[in-house]
């Protein structure tokens, strides 16, 4: 799945436009590289994502194409 659609469905980043946007500005990271929204996420996956002054870290646990609200946080574990 793409990175900007994981960011998506995992509900981490609201919309898929402004994941796309965060990936080309370089806010995103996959395994410590910059990363293109374009990148194929796999689960084991760590993601740094860059919100202003705050990073949030995350382990890719699940990949899956539409996920429940409440099914969204099962996606990925919270690093710091």
């Amino acid at each position: 799945m793409r990175l900007d659609k994981y960011l998506k469905v995992s509900r981490i980043i609201k919309r898929r436009t402004v994941a796309n946007e965060a990936c080309d500005a370089a806010h995103v990271t996959v395994n410590g590289r910059p990363a293109k929204a374009s990148y194929d996420v796999k689960e084991g996956d760590i993601l740094e994502i860059t919100f202003g002054q705050r990073t949030l870290r995350v382990r890719v646990l699940d990949v899956k194409e539409y996920t429940a609200k409440a099914d969204a946080a099962s996606l990925y574990e919270v690093l710091s």
